[in-house]
């Protein structure tokens, strides 16, 4: 067993390295370009909400009051008749990417905690690194990718979305084992 307190570096660094590989990933890369298409008649659309003052929260559209009603013909026509989606809506204005991108980092810090913590419990002080590798990484890849999928079978999210964000966690699980396997203590 490893102590937590003893891998604060790992678990730091490893979130720095994820940071910015996810940075260069979102900015620099036209691998997410088009995770999330324009809707047809944007414009429309966005007059059409905008007069009904929708507070920003998630959404379903439609949304049954009770099982009752959601098994009842008049809500089966709903459906039917469409639009069906899940819609959020976010205040108007710019959108902070400061407070975004210190909820990432500190997102990624929690999930190097878990990954050494895992680690840390399963495996001694100088333990080889490909077992560091493995423990840390399995658990980075659940903390990063495995949540997402959830979104796309519950609510419809697009599979290709999904899967690149699967992947880019896969890439972040990769360098955070490796970070933990480099860094651990001997």
């Amino acid at each position: 067993m490893t102590g937590l307190s003893t891998l604060w570096l790992p678990i730091l660094l490893s979130s720095v390295i994820v940071f910015v590989v996810s940075s260069v990933i979102h900015m620099f890369l036209p691998w997410h370009k088009n995770d999330y298409p324009k809707v047809p008649n944007e414009d429309r659309v966005r007059d059409a909400l905008r007069s009904l003052a929708i507070p920003p929260g998630d959404y379903m559209v439609p949304r049954a009051s009770s099982t009752p009603e959601m098994r009842s013909p008049e809500f089966a026509e709903k459906l039917k008749q469409g639009p069906v989606m899940v819609l959020t809506v976010i205040p108007n204005g710019p959108i902070p990417m400061g407070k975004s991108l210190a909820l990432w980092f500190l997102y990624s810090l929690a999930v190097g905690v878990f990954a050494a913590y895992v680690a840390g419990r399963a495996l001694p002080v100088g333990a080889e690194y490909l077992k560091v590798f493995r423990f840390a990484g399995v658990t980075a890849f659940v903390g990063y990718s495995v949540a997402l999928w959830q979104m796309s079978i519950w609510y419809r999210r697009a599979w290709s979305t999904t899967i690149k964000a699967t992947v880019d966690g896969l890439i972040y699980a990769l360098l955070t084992a490796g970070t933990f396997g480099w860094l651990w203590p001997r």
